[in-house]
């Protein structure tokens, strides 16, 4: 157990790159064995740069205590490359990550046939519903559902999972925060949230890139649903694909921008996939007993929200609550209750037709990335569509 302390302070060096952690353990055998290499060790290593070699070389284990401290306040499990926990299919990529902080339980991941499920964030409504049908088949077929949990088809898919009564993998680009959604939470009591950054570990954009990796190779095979030709999706295959997983893709209309990355993935040769078993029927044999083709129907979503019935007023007491707050605000409030004060805020932005998201993201004082965050969760429940011009309107009876 004491040597866990070791393996922090190698998984805390977020500005050493993946690759030369990784180099550290193939050449030691262990954290602790590299922490204790004689001065200068580093620099003759292949695979560390001189930078690289620089920043180990201070063998600093300051951050070590408050990193387990905040483990424990957390309730991270710390899984290293030593521990039998830690997935074979995850140590056989490239630069695998040295350590894992996990809230939930990966133990006999190798067993499942898990299946990263991805694609854009800006979604069109049938990329949302494929992305979340899929995934809702492929865990109701005993299957296990791999997530970025980015917005678009990744939360769907991750969402799918959920009501197909699975597991979903969430991976994460950071590190683990005291401030879960809903979505998380459910995510790490059905399966798990893993991350290869200590707590309290800076977020950097590389980070989300490198997470590709990880998503991947927990992974049997990816399936992309819906993506453009410059999709980071694609990225994401091309990282598997060079792992040596299988690629399914589902096919768009010819002449769908957001389906030409997909289709040209299928003529580069990935399988097509139009249900969660075209995915998980090739690892049948690999999976004995596991998996089966489910032919539960997966929920519908509203299409739209009916507004609710408002309780008559008189007219005066009318006239004040409209000098508080325009009327509209009021009406969607009566209409919408269940839903957040950013959300309303974000569909009371939109009002009467068609408005684009810069003006809604303008409107709102929000980050750009809540609002499109926020809008994705309206979009699969129905309550508003997107249209070309990245433009929105609502799908409310007014």
């Amino acid at each position: 157990m004491a040597a866990i302390k070791y393996w922090l302070w190698l998984a805390s060096q977020s500005n050493v790159s993946p690759r030369a952690r990784a180099a550290l353990i193939a050449h030691y055998g262990g954290a602790e064995e590299a922490f204790f290499a004689p001065s200068g060790a580093f620099a003759r290593l292949p695979g560390l740069t001189e930078r690289d070699a620089a920043l180990l070389e201070t063998r600093d284990l300051r951050r070590v205590d408050a990193i387990l401290s905040a483990c424990h306040t957390l309730g991270l499990d710390v899984v290293t490359m030593q521990d039998a926990a830690y997935p074979a299919r995850l140590k056989a990529i490239f630069a695998p990550p040295v350590a894992l902080f996990v809230q939930g339980s990966i133990r006999g991941l190798d067993e499942e046939a898990a299946v990263s499920v991805i694609g854009t964030r800006s979604a069109t409504p049938y990329g949302l519903k494929m992305g979340r049908r899929l995934a809702y088949e492929i865990a109701s077929s005993g299957g296990v559902v791999v997530s970025t949990l980015s917005p678009g088809i990744d939360e769907a898919a991750s969402r799918g999972a959920l009501l197909g009564g699975g597991k979903c993998i969430g991976v994460l680009g950071c590190a683990h925060s005291e401030r879960l959604s809903p979505l998380q939470r459910d995510i790490a009591a059905s399966g798990a949230l893993v991350s290869e950054y200590p707590p309290g570990t800076v977020t950097q954009k590389s980070f989300f890139r490198d997470r590709n990796r990880i998503a991947a190779g927990l992974s049997l095979a990816v399936a992309v649903v819906e993506a453009p030709s410059t999709s980071g999706a694609l990225l994401f295959a091309a990282e598997a694909l060079e792992q040596g997983k299988e690629i399914f893709a589902v096919p768009g209309n010819a002449d769908a921008a957001n389906s030409a990355g997909t289709n040209a993935l299928l003529k580069q040769g990935a399988r097509p996939a139009t249900c969660g078993w075209d995915v998980l029927s090739e690892f049948e044999r690999l999976c004995p007993g596991r998996l089966y083709p489910s032919r539960a129907a997966l929920p519908e979503e509203p299409a739209s929200v009916p507004p609710a019935a408002a309780p008559a007023k008189p007219a005066k007491e009318k006239k004040e609550i409209d000098k508080e707050k325009p009327k509209d605000y009021i009406d969607l409030r009566d209409q919408l209750s269940g839903l957040s004060t950013e959300q309303l805020e974000i569909i009371t932005a939109i009002g009467k037709g068609k408005q684009h998201i810069d003006d809604i993201i303008e409107a709102t004082g929000y980050p750009a990335a809540k609002v499109l965050a926020q809008l994705t969760v309206l979009e699969i429940k129905g309550y508003i569509s997107r249209s070309a011009g990245k433009r929105i309107s609502l799908n409310i009876k007014r």
